[in-house]
């Protein structure tokens, strides 16, 4: 026995700090140049990344793809549960008219004066339950009929709304970045999250939004599109015209149900951490909806149920949108996954040593240090998801050997989506999104989509970094 354990001892890798260390800026580099340079789809990037760490550092090939498969694995069994039920709920919301229904009621008690206000807080109510691409293709045939009706310049009506979109896909779980960085950290919780990442959204979409629309409306004067098509209805998962819309409540209470769900369990965690574990039936209730699986599964539940009956959908009609939400996301979960991999391998080569003695050494604040990583990927990718993945990778190993706490973690993971949605530019497809939606040219799409991102995530990890002085970081 003893000589099989020396025997092991003897063939086990010993890792160099300096050679893995070099071997993670290498991979990083790597996959900078295959996602940008030779536009390779960021799951097979992220694959030979992740080779390029386990070979380079002397983890060994054999064992990099077992780290790499195992963590694949166990990422997709968390985060790609929610990324899919947060899909369809999305896609639920859009084809029963509930989103329509917000919108249309918000818009009709709101005076000329107040509509960025209002387009703020419908960007961010549309962009809590949907991806920012889908809440994008909904909202944009309204802001371009409100920038008709109400003689408003363009910039005044859009630029709210997308600062609504974009902070909520930054902070917000069920959006798969802050899900995907959370997954790389064994302290967070959802609940927590969200908790901090609605307040700091809300209040950095009121800001931002309205208030650079006036700038953006002075630097690029235009109106709407004339040639701009704002559609002739909505049409259900059957093709066919949908007049009908549920009611305000009801529409703003299906997106409200998961955040409902999760944050009763998160307060309660915190206000009586002494029952949380208790065998009480409210407690394993509590427990149990507060999952964020099951919250999202409810919502879903709900959903199809309350909305496909006031608007009289039928019932195979409503589990059509389901099964139309989960095709355009299958691109989304692989490269969730694939981080996951990614950052498996960095676990256990052991990097989180190196950087944590990085981290205690030095007087840069870890949430600072989160944005700077997420902004450097995001700029050099133009991708959010490849930046939050990469960073919550590399930083989560040591986050769980400094035990960090989960009020400080949901802080670090909103300051990595902050940092992930930096300085949008020509790589990023967003961008070229929003300059053919309104049609402006690249240096007006500039002046106005990338100020307002940079503006975003300033002001987000500002707020961070003012929340993070009252919270203990372990």
């Amino acid at each position: 026995m003893n000589t099989l354990v020396l025997a092991e001892a003897a063939n086990a890798v010993q890792l160099n700090s300096t050679q893995l260390g070099i071997s993670v800026v290498a991979s990083i580099v790597v996959l900078i140049l295959l996602v940008t340079v030779a536009k390779l789809h960021p799951f097979v990037s992220l694959l030979i990344s992740s080779l390029v760490v386990g070979i380079g550092s002397g983890y060994g090939p054999v064992a990099t793809v077992e780290s790499f498969s195992t963590t694949f694995g166990s990422t997709m069994a968390s985060v790609g549960i929610l990324v899919g039920l947060g899909a369809m709920l999305g896609r639920v919301l859009m084809d029963t008219g509930a989103a329509d229904s917000i919108v249309d009621t918000l818009l009709a008690k709101t005076s000329t004066k107040m509509i960025p206000w209002t387009m703020a807080l419908i960007g961010a109510l549309i962009g809590l339950p949907m991806f920012f691409e889908v809440g994008l293709v909904v909202l944009v045939p309204v802001i371009i009929l409100i920038t008709r009706r109400s003689k408003l310049p363009l910039m005044r009506v859009a630029i709210p709304t997308l600062a609504g979109l974009s902070v909520m896909h930054a902070c917000m779980p069920p959006q798969p970045g802050p899900l995907a960085a959370l997954s790389c950290f064994k302290n967070g919780s959802v609940g927590i999250t969200m908790m901090f990442g609605l307040p700091i959204a809300v209040i950095t979409a009121a800001l931002v939004g309205p208030l650079f629309s006036k700038f953006a409306a002075k630097w690029v004067p235009v109106g709407a599109p004339e040639n701009f098509d704002t559609g002739k209805g909505r049409v259900d998962a059957d093709g066919n015209l949908v007049t009908s819309k549920p009611p305000f409540a009801l529409s703003v209470l299906c997106i409200l149900v998961p955040a409902i769900l999760m944050l009763a369990n998160a307060i309660f965690e915190i206000v009586a951490p002494d029952q949380a574990d208790s065998k009480a039936i409210y407690a394993q209730v509590l427990a149990f909806f507060g999952k964020p699986a099951i919250a999202l599964a409810t919502a879903v539940i709900f959903a199809m149920i309350v909305l496909g009956r006031t608007t009289h959908m039928s019932w195979k009609t409503v589990n059509d949108s389901l099964k139309a939400a989960l095709p355009p996301i299958a691109g989304i979960l692989l490269i969730v996954g694939a981080g996951g991999g990614y950052k498996g391998v960095l676990v256990d080569t052991g990097i989180g040593d190196i950087i944590g003695k990085f981290v205690e050494s030095s007087a840069i604040s870890i949430f600072l240090l989160a944005w700077l990583i997420a902004a450097f990927v995001r700029v050099a990718t133009g991708s959010a998801t490849v930046a939050i993945i990469t960073t919550a990778g590399i930083l989560g190993p040591v986050v769980d050997q400094m035990g960090v706490t989960a009020p400080a973690i949901a802080l670090l993971v909103i300051a990595i989506g902050a940092g992930s949605v930096f300085l949008s530019h020509v790589n990023d497809a967003g961008f070229w999104l929003i300059k053919e939606y309104f049609g402006l040219e690249v240096g007006e799409t500039f002046k106005t989509w990338t100020v307002l991102e940079c503006l975003l995530s300033v002001v987000v990890l500002a707020l961070v970094m003012v929340c993070s002085i009252f919270v203990p970081l372990v």
